[in-house]
């Protein structure tokens, strides 16, 4: 059984283009793969939330001395990590703003990404542990064009992933919604219909 986790950050809720985009690609990896298994994270759920000092800390505690009040403090980092730890396929809904990616998505991205969980140091550098994964990255924009100069939210994403391992990276353009909707939406889902999908274990 494949799981996917589906990530979703705008805060447009359903209406969100990221978001219907990234649900035809799960959609046709399903209809490739009946059995599979999607989870739904939300990034703007009020759980997940910038990171302080205090989470901070207790991620530099080790697992054995952490308090209750350490442990109380990282459980929904706990969580999503798990949630990527299970996952054999992510597909992520990026919608630009300004420039870059939504701020609670930057907010998963540093509840994720945590030395000795996700990824580890070592004398030849850091080596993300998350491998053997595939990921799908949706990048929904108005105007900028997806991988030109003014575009840090694909760059940022492809870093971060393979940082913590997730090397094979497909970046699904979906811009120009501010210019011409039904256009950009067309071209999105012919670009989600020429996706090579994972091969079926």
């Amino acid at each position: 059984m494949t799981n996917i986790l589906h990530v979703s950050a705008s805060v447009n809720g359903e209406n969100s283009n990221s978001r219907q985009i990234a649900s035809k690609l799960i959609n046709r990896i399903v209809a490739a793969d009946p059995t599979a298994n999607v989870v739904d994270r939300d990034t703007n759920a009020s759980e997940i939330s910038a990171l302080t000092g205090e989470t901070v800390g207790a991620f530099y505690t080790p697992a054995e001395d952490r308090s209750d009040a350490q442990k109380e403090v990282i459980a929904v980092s706990e969580k999503l990590v798990a949630e990527v730890q299970a996952a054999d396929i992510l597909v992520i809904g990026a919608p630009m703003y300004n420039f870059s990616i939504p701020s609670t998505l930057k907010a998963w991205v540093d509840l994720i990404a945590r030395v000795g969980v996700t990824f580890k140091y070592t004398e030849n550098g850091p080596v993300g542990l998350l491998t053997g994964k595939k990921a799908y990255v949706v990048v929904a924009t108005g105007g900028v064009p997806v991988n030109s100069q003014a575009d840090f939210a694909t760059p940022f994403l492809k870093q971060v992933l393979g940082f913590v391992g997730i090397t094979e990276v497909e970046v699904i353009d979906a811009s120009g919604f501010a210019v011409n909707a039904q256009e950009a939406m067309d071209r999105a889902i012919a670009n989600v219909e020429a996706v090579e999908l994972p091969a079926v274990a």
